[in-house]
């Protein structure tokens, strides 16, 4: 397995300028991080998957060492199958740490060779949340510091239609 590629997994609904900074972050440790959108039945998704892996790919075509892709099935067994190691996660607070421990922890027990590394959020955005963002476009509130500008035209085009 490699060391130097780590799995960084979402559903990126959207992705967040604290999303980036996590991604870009990692790759201050990792030679690649590959941002892996999930397709999570059990949230009720703005965008589709195709569209989120779509809208990250435009945002991070100019770095090929972030790479982008969607998957389905286990997390471990994706890690696996990209021949990486570590699963790169962001957490904001007290609250994120409870149910990321118990993921990394179930995640390690499936497959002990794959560890996750947490990652603070920078201090400016420890706040952000997905949630919270489409929550204030759909209120019509300002959300052009919460995401990147192609993130907010897609956000305000989803709204538009609603």
């Amino acid at each position: 397995m490699n060391r130097h590629i780590a799995i960084y997994p979402g559903s990126f609904d959207p992705f967040t300028h604290g999303h980036m900074d996590i991604a870009q972050r990692g790759l201050e440790i990792f030679d690649t991080v590959i941002i892996a959108v999930s397709n999570n039945s059990e949230k009720n998704s703005l965008f589709s998957a195709a569209e989120r892996v779509d809208m990250l790919m435009k945002l991070t075509a100019d770095n090929p060492r972030l790479q982008v892709e969607k998957f389905d099935g286990l997390l471990v067994n994706y890690v696996v199958s990209k021949k990486a190691r570590v699963i790169l996660r962001g957490l904001r607070a007290v609250t994120d740490f409870e149910f990321e421990f118990q993921l990394a922890q179930m995640n390690h027990t499936v497959c002990e060779q794959v560890e996750t590394l947490f990652m603070m959020t920078s201090p400016k955005f420890a706040y952000l949340s997905s949630s919270i963002v489409k929550e204030v476009g759909r209120l019509g509130g300002d959300i052009s510091k919460f995401v990147p500008p192609l993130v907010k035209e897609e956000l305000m085009r989803k709204f538009d239609q609603s």
